[in-house]
């Protein structure tokens, strides 16, 4: 069995490369206080292949994933291939997942996409130290509040941010 340490983030290769690459360059700085285990860098899954070939080594990938960060994008909510495959199995798996706004909103909204509307997760806007947060303390809160039978959308309040100097 393989050990659930990394975070799978699905995104909109077309639309939203950029934010996922802005991520891995917050790890990649040793200056910043922002640090996951990425399951992107275990196999590489191209969309030149066939769809049972990328889902095969997507599905490695979340054998080896503790949570979904999904970048919730323009384009995001209306994605019926592998983005909304990607949410259906982390949903299946029971994995915590952690909604990232690209358009700053701190909440869920109506570009949040129809698979995961109302389910359990939490959503934060794309800023380094709520998404680090999120990486922290999500997995924990997500199993209580499986745990006492809650579900819905979860977001941080002022307080937190506040704290976090946001």
């Amino acid at each position: 069995m393989a050990y659930r340490n990394k975070a799978y983030i699905c995104f909109d290769g077309d639309e939203d490369m950029r934010y996922y690459r802005l991520m891995t360059a917050w790890k990649a700085n040793d200056n910043l206080e922002f640090n996951f285990h990425n399951v992107h860098d275990l196999n590489t899954a191209r969309d030149s292949s066939q769809e049972e070939s990328i889902k095969k080594q997507l599905r490695e990938r979340f054998a080896n994933s503790k949570l979904l960060i999904v970048l919730i994008g323009e384009k995001t909510k209306g994605l019926t291939k592998f983005v909304k495959w990607e949410m259906e199995v982390a949903l299946r798996l029971g994995l915590p997942i952690i909604g990232v706004n690209l358009n700053g909103s701190r909440r869920q909204d109506d570009r949040c996409p129809p698979t995961i509307k109302g389910e359990l997760a939490v959503y934060a806007p794309f800023a380094m130290k709520i998404i680090a947060h999120a990486i922290d303390t999500w997995p924990a809160d997500h199993a209580r509040y499986v745990k006492e039978g809650k579900s819905g959308p979860y977001f941080y309040n002022d307080q937190i941010y506040t704290s976090l100097g946001l």
